[in-house]
């Protein structure tokens, strides 16, 4: 099986010697829409700079480019002393979302599957994704008893999030290939929503028989626990060119304070860029935030192997997301209300005319939202 195709010019970091639970709830449209279409885009108000930017990412390797512009001082040195600036780490894309909705973060690295629930079951008024970020990383790693597809039933498979990417890309794997699941448990394939530190443990004592997981716990599975690789979720796309981690700003924070959206997407570029250029450092800094961040650095060798797999972009690989969209309909994470059809739902989701304005700046070209929104 492959899923569809899309190209991109990215910032790729590919160097193999370069060397994080709430239940989510599966929400409909009908709580929040009536048309099923999405609000008009984000209007520019420019209210000036905000008083504060409180920005949300994981202490992950797939989120990078956010440990690097903090802990290097990149956000801070774009925003000015006139704007606080208030991080906060989640585990989960579904957790990031509630935040988002409840008010308390503006900005948030996430992946792509929570970013598409959050904006189709608010009709859009909630958030627009404004970057990319990472591409690739994740992986379905199992015991050394499973060599095929066919031997995952009867399993119990853990996923960081019920919703998030990862668990929705495993079952719709599972459902390409017969494989039955259900969002209460259970199905030929039992999916566990685990929390990564939690899912190492369980699949060293034997409690689960493998998961599907971002970069670095797939590389942790593999190197410290003895799994090995299922699937490469990069051999399911055409040139394995997928969307890992993008940034959402809320709409409200968006149109109100574009400047202050347009300096944190300065030091997301400047962070993307730096690490292209500077791999061997990378991955310093990246283990030291990784350290600060998460309590703990990663091994030598499975950092390496986790960057190895990982491509950093500020292309949010828009070409992706309407596939990624269906995947989560057909896995029964992302639902409409009876008789809203899934064409145009998505239908400007992406606002891309701060990063655009970035880019050109920096002599360089375009990304493209793929007809989704504003670029």
């Amino acid at each position: 099986m492959t899923w569809p195709t899309t190209r991109f010019a990215g910032i790729v970091l590919r160097r193999s010697a370069v060397a994080l639970l709430a239940p989510f709830l599966v929400l409909g449209l009908a709580a929040c829409a009536t048309t099923g279409r999405p609000a008009n885009a984000a209007v520019f108000t420019d209210q000036g700079p905000a008083d504060e930017v409180r920005i949300g990412y994981f202490a992950n390797v797939t989120h990078a480019p956010a440990l690097v512009a903090d802990v290097e001082g990149y956000f801070a040195d774009a925003l000015g002393d006139d704007t606080t600036i208030t991080f906060t780490t989640f585990n989960a894309g579904p957790a990031a979302i509630e935040a988002l909705r409840g008010g308390s973060i503006d900005i948030a690295y996430l992946g792509p599957n929570p970013a598409i629930t959050g904006y189709v079951t608010t009709n859009g008024s909630l958030l627009r994704i404004i970057a990319g970020a990472a591409s690739g990383g994740a992986q379905l790693v199992v015991a050394p008893s499973i060599t095929d597809v066919a031997d995952l039933a009867g399993t119990q498979i853990a996923t960081p999030q019920r919703g998030g990417t990862q668990d929705v890309a495993a079952r719709a794997y599972l459902a390409k290939h017969g494989l039955s699941t259900d969002l209460r448990g259970g199905g030929d394939v039992d999916l566990v929503p685990t929390t990564n530190a939690q899912t190492l443990q369980l699949f060293t004592d034997g409690q689960i028989d493998g998961a599907w997981l971002p970069e670095p716990w797939a590389s942790r599975l593999v190197l410290e626990a003895g799994a090995h690789v299922l699937v490469d979720e990069a051999d399911l796309w055409p040139d394995g060119d997928f969307v890992t981690t993008t940034i959402v700003a809320t709409q409200e924070f968006l149109g109100e304070h574009p400047d202050t959206v347009r300096a944190v997407l300065e030091a997301h570029v400047k962070a993307v860029d730096w690490i292209d250029e500077h791999p061997d450092d990378a991955a310093v800094v990246i283990n030291d935030a990784l350290a600060e961040k998460a309590g703990k650095a990663l091994r030598a060798d499975v950092l390496a192997r986790s960057l190895s797999s990982l491509t950093f972009t500020v292309d949010p690989l828009a070409s992706t997301l309407d596939d990624l969209f269906t995947h989560g309909l057909d896995a029964g994470t992302t639902e409409l209300p009876l008789g809203i059809p899934p064409d145009g739902v998505l239908d400007g989701i992406y606002d891309l005319r701060l990063l655009d304005a970035v880019l050109d700046a920096h002599g360089e070209p375009p990304v493209d939202s793929a007809g989704l929104g504003k670029e």
